[in-house]
């Protein structure tokens, strides 16, 4: 079963967002809503999969996997206003998910 699989596996890009180096700057929040805004209409095309923003005291703060290869993933992010005005850095990692996953 498990080698089965493996051969449907699909292609996917995970995105971390960390705090960038303008996180405490004083239009951040504002930004920061433009950026989620943002993250809404990318589901609506059906680019970013599944959205989790993070709230703990780490530098992490949010986790994205999008339906799109590294490259188109990195161009969309960098068009991020959050990630254009430096409130917010991010990492791009290939992965691959399985038919059938979801959250409950």
């Amino acid at each position: 079963m498990m080698r089965e699989r493996l051969t449907r596996a699909k292609p996917y890009t995970v995105v971390l967002l960390r705090k960038g180096p303008r996180w405490d700057a004083s239009d951040a929040p504002q930004i920061v809503w433009e950026h989620g805004r943002r993250n809404f209409e990318l589901r609506e095309a059906k680019k970013l999969s599944i959205v989790c923003p993070l709230g703990d005291d780490t530098d992490v703060r949010g986790v994205g996997i999008f339906d799109a290869g590294p490259q188109e993933t990195e161009s969309i992010m960098r068009g991020d206003p959050a990630v254009e005005a430096g409130v917010l850095v991010f990492e791009a990692y290939p992965c691959r998910g399985f038919p059938g996953d979801a959250l409950p």
